[in-house]
């Protein structure tokens, strides 16, 4: 039996999943809170991560850790087999994400502390946007600048962007390699990708995952004079922009509520502020479709996945409403469908086929740890 011990660290909490790789199910999964905080019980990661593997118990055969980092920069591509090197790599890297890489490397270090007879393997949230072209992950500023301190896009969400997309051609039962894909992953987080054959080409997340999409907390795209607008006339400082840009923004900012479902039940109850931020969470999505689309030169399917995207039919369906001149429709009774399965929500014979795929980030790094370790 193949075992795949997928670890996602957080500053303060290890999220676990145990992967049989001949069903792809998973055996056991959980979250350890709170480490290192006052009161807690668990005063570091390496002893989190010692209570995990005592509950998983001796019965089961650990073949290899796979880990969620979220920031691998230019340099990784792919899956990597972690070594001193990539450890430092991975560190370096902090400054792009410094809320997140930090963490992630906290869990690889316990996790080797704990399990130090399997090798360990870690997987990219940048990986997969890796294949974008020139054009598409250069910002227009001074180029040796940009080079010097790593200003360019990309882009995050590339683990369930790719099982998604992968999973698509499999459901629709045609060649990955010559569908034009646009996956839109929206939950509290929230990007939208463009896959030509397998290969990310455009994705709305960029330097850091705060440009693109409306998000629960984050806002997505701003003009960056605004920002240099409120620092100069309401005082605000740089730590104070940033904390409002992730943290009191998106819809958040727009109704002082960060969660779609709260936002959509006062919209549907008449009120207005919630209406309109809905509408401004809609107008962004359908501006990346559009661009989108002239970026692939066609396209042969939508598919809705996280959170958001898998569960809210009614977000669905107005997201998408009056896009038939692009071959692009929603079938009413299909979208209502409640179902933890891959399915259509088009119409039959729809020249684009709209579909609803269930994400798995875990399994896909189960997947691809497997496959680097043989």
């Amino acid at each position: 039996m193949t075992q795949i011990f997928v670890v996602n660290s957080g500053s303060s909490s290890i999220k676990y999943q145990l992967v049989d790789l001949e069903t792809e199910e998973a055996v056991l999964s959980g979250l350890v809170e709170r480490i290192g905080e006052p009161g807690s019980d668990i005063p570091d990661h390496e002893a989190g991560m010692r209570g995990v593997l005592e509950l998983l118990g001796t019965e089961h055969d650990i073949t290899a850790v796979g880990h969620r980092v979220v920031h691998g920069g230019s340099l990784f591509a792919s899956a990597t087999l972690i070594t001193d090197e990539v450890e430092a790599q991975i560190e370096q890297l902090s400054a792009l994400a410094p809320l997140h890489n930090p963490a992630n490397l906290l869990g690889i270090r316990a996790a080797k502390v704990a399990l130090p007879n399997v090798p360990h393997v870690v997987v990219f949230d940048t990986a997969f946007h890796q294949t974008l072209p020139h054009a598409a992950y250069t910002y227009a500023i001074d180029a040796k600048l940009a080079e010097t301190y790593g200003v360019r896009r990309y882009g995050f969400h590339g683990t369930s962007h790719k099982y998604v997309s992968e999973q698509a051609a499999l459901f629709l039962e045609r060649p990955l390699e010559e569908l034009k894909t646009i996956v839109l992953h929206l939950g509290n987080g929230a990007s939208v990708a463009a896959i030509d054959g397998g290969k990310s080409v455009e994705t709305s997340m960029g330097m850091t995952p705060l440009e693109g999409l409306v998000m629960g907390t984050r806002s997505g795209d701003i003009d960056p004079a605004a920002l240099i607008h409120l620092h100069r006339q309401a005082g605000l400082s740089f730590d104070d922009l940033d904390t409002m840009l992730n943290r009191h923004s998106g819809l958040l900012g727009l109704t002082g509520n960060g969660d779609m479902r709260d936002v959509q039940a006062a919209a549907l109850a008449g009120d207005d502020l919630a209406e309109e931020a809905l509408a401004v969470y809609r107008h962004r999505i359908r501006r990346y479709i559009g661009a989108y689309i002239a970026h692939l030169g066609g396209l042969d399917a939508i598919v809705f996945t996280a959170g958001v995207g898998e569960n809210n039919s009614l977000l669905r369906r107005r997201t998408l409403a009056s896009l038939e001149f692009l071959g692009i429709s929603v079938d009413n009774d299909r979208n209502e469908l409640h179902s933890k399965q891959a399915r259509y929500i088009s119409p039959d014979g729809s020249p684009v086929a709209v579909l609803v795929i269930p994400t798995n980030e875990e399994l896909e790094i189960a997947r691809q740890t497997a496959a680097l370790v043989g």
